[in-house]
């Protein structure tokens, strides 16, 4: 057997576990003023009491071209289904639907996999909407009455 379906497994677990924060910074990228790919590496994951956190970027698409020129490029750094280069990259992130779609590229190792999202279980316009409900109850009281008196 080969090994590339379990790493498909857990590349998809990942992406599962991890949708509401891939979708809530896909927007929130996205609301800086232009379409992007959501970069994340499992490299070093931190540990806390909420459990592992990754590292997690937004690359916007004017940045993005020389941002995969250097990280593929890095003799440490293979992008694997090899069918997808930069230009494909791009043309993906050019075309997308920001609204119901996001651009995901996953480090783990010295390997790279391209993901093109779609049919999310929520849009990244939702997750940003439920992240922002959720931290502000999650904040103490007296934090919340500050912000409203300054508005």
């Amino acid at each position: 057997m080969s090994e590339a379906p379990n790493t498909l497994d857990w590349q998809q677990d990942f992406i599962a576990t991890n949708s509401l924060a891939i979708g809530y910074n896909a927007w929130v990228g996205y609301l800086s003023g232009e379409r992007g790919a959501i970069v994340c590496s499992t490299n070093s994951p931190a540990i806390g009491i909420t459990g592992e956190t990754f590292k997690t970027h937004f690359v916007p698409r004017s940045r993005l071209a020389p941002f995969l020129n250097a990280w593929l490029a890095a003799p440490e750094t293979v992008i694997l289904r090899h069918h997808f280069m930069n230009a494909h990259i791009l043309e993906v992130v050019d075309t997308y639907n920001p609204t119901t779609e996001a651009v995901l590229l996953l480090e783990s190792f010295h390997q790279a996999t391209f993901f093109y999202l779609k049919n999310l279980p929520l849009t990244p316009p939702q997750c940003y909407e439920q992240v922002c409900k959720e931290w502000t109850e999650f904040q103490p009281q007296s934090t919340r009455k500050s912000e409203q008196k300054q508005l």
